[in-house]
């Protein structure tokens, strides 16, 4: 039984090829071999490999189909002819004209992942790719889970996070590594918001409803620091 269990170990079932037992199952023979070699092949079953296609399988071609229907190409050319064209990308808030090389502003081509340096100093520099999304992101999860909570709890912002025997803080701090890492993997990768759209899902739209996140989610604390009452609650 041993043998026929090396024999299968590999073959092909729709285009996945277990790993090799040979080096591993000729050290156990006899009887007691032949009981532990449905435990190695149990214990290995899902450790495979994809060898149809080159490398290529399912998750590549659902890869394929989502950047089909949601990437857009940015090149340098549609960067330069936008810092041109825009007449935000003139100024910056504060009016300065912006400077290649400089600290800050910085023109888009420069700041752009697809196209500037994409080094930490760079990505979380003040108009970095970095900051304001992954801000805008946490704050559009914050205000939504401080509103339902208030809504169950009847707790203040500052309770959730403070009082004993609550989550909010550990919550928060899980969710701002996870939300950091999510949105840096594509930056890093040059590709930015801007590339990515579906539907009414554009890079604008988060952009807008992020920002009126925080406006809401500081108005929020704010108020509740006066009052000493959830605007939400019961």
């Amino acid at each position: 039984m041993a043998a026929m269990m090396m024999m299968s170990s590999s073959a092909l079932v729709g285009g996945l090829q277990a790993l090799p037992l040979q080096g591993r199952l000729t050290k156990v023979g006899g009887p007691r071999g032949a009981r532990l070699a449905p435990r190695l092949m149990t214990s290995l079953a899902g450790r495979v490999r994809c060898d149809a296609g080159q490398g290529q399988g399912p998750l590549a071609d659902a890869k394929g189909v989502i950047d089909q229907q949601t990437k857009k190409t940015i090149t340098k050319d549609d960067i330069l002819r936008n810092q041109e064209t825009n007449e935000s990308e003139k100024k910056s808030v504060f009016g300065t004209e912006p400077t290649s090389g400089s600290f800050y502003p910085r023109p888009e081509v420069e700041r752009r992942p697809e196209t500037g340096d994409k080094s930490f100093w760079s990505v979380f520099a003040f108009d970095g790719a970095a900051p304001e999304t992954i801000n805008c992101r946490l704050a559009m999860l914050g205000f939504v889970w401080a509103v339902v909570v208030e809504k169950m709890s009847g707790q203040t912002v500052f309770e959730q996070v403070t009082n004993a025997g609550q989550p909010g803080l550990l919550y928060f701090l899980g969710a701002v590594q996870l939300f950091t890492y999510a949105s840096l993997v594509p930056i890093m990768s040059g590709e930015s918001t801007d590339a990515r759209s579906f539907g009414p899902f554009t890079a604008r739209a988060e952009r807008w409803n992020g920002r009126i996140a925080m406006l809401g989610f500081f108005g929020l604390v704010v108020t509740e620091a006066f009052t000493h009452s959830a605007v939400f609650g019961f």
